[in-house]
């Protein structure tokens, strides 16, 4: 079974939802109690001037975390998904392709010299693992975005982290990007594996994207976007495989931008 809640509905679902700070009486991020599980997060973008009607060059970053009320490991995040704003926009044309394979043994330093060419972003993953009489064991990872190939003609990212405690365990893993109209333009799904064979839980990630590059004597943007409407938003889905029921926690963050 598995039951959904929106953000903006949560209160009569007996969740606490706390929106924090607002510019207009929009939420610039988010937190979610829902039993034993907190979800809180944020995400921007520079710079926020930006043209009306063309597309410039921006940096998108974005964060969540997971957290337990009593202090346990959490339940497993096990997808994430994250619409983009309409006035956003992704070029891929001439850019290098990193080949997932490369990366399934590869160290964070060795991911990032064999695709050097094809990096989009970086951050960083952090998770909690359990062991037996022990508390729980955080690990962390560096992370890195990679352009992967395309998917019967659709962009794709590559996610790859790697750790070594308590055993090693690398992610490279394959994010297909779709398009798709009305309010957000793309859409990126995460499907996470079991960490630490299904000991442990995603506590935070981080990512910073952004690149530049020229192909045919011009310059390019990974990402782009507009201020056709003074805001750009961003809309998250997060699926958790949490007791009693498997949790669903959906919502947007808007933050203002300035046309010129």
């Amino acid at each position: 079974m598995k039951r959904l809640l929106g953000i903006g509905a949560l209160v009569a679902c007996g969740a606490l939802v706390v929106a924090v700070p607002t510019v207009g009486g929009r939420a610039q991020g988010f937190l979610v109690k829902v039993d034993n599980l907190i979800l809180s997060g944020d995400g921007g973008f520079a710079p926020r001037k930006l043209p009306r009607r063309a597309f410039a060059p921006i940096d998108f970053v974005g964060h969540a975390n997971v957290d337990s009320v009593d202090g346990s490991i959490p339940a497993p995040l096990r997808q994430i998904t994250v619409d983009f704003d309409r006035d956003g926009r992704l070029s891929t044309r001439g850019l290098p392709t990193c080949d997932p394979a490369l990366l399934q043994a590869a160290t964070v330093e060795e991911a990032r010299a064999i695709c050097a060419r094809a990096v989009v972003g970086t951050g960083h993953v952090e998770a909690l693992i359990a062991r037996e009489g022990q508390a729980p064991t955080p690990v962390r990872s560096a992370l890195t975005l990679f352009n992967g190939p395309s998917q019967e003609g659709r962009p794709t990212v590559i996610l790859h982290a790697r750790t070594t405690e308590p055993a090693e365990q690398v992610l490279a893993i394959t994010i297909p990007i779709e398009r798709h109209r009305g309010a957000f333009r793309y859409r990126a799904t995460v499907i996470l594996p079991s960490i630490a064979a299904g000991r442990g839980a995603l506590t935070h990630i981080d990512v910073d994207i952004g690149r530049r590059y020229r192909f045919g004597g011009k310059r390019r943007s990974y990402v782009s976007a507009r201020c056709s409407d003074g805001v750009l938003s961003t809309h998250g889905y997060f699926a958790f495989a949490a007791e009693p029921i498997d949790t669903i926690i959906s919502g947007a963050v808007e933050k203002p931008c300035t046309a010129r």
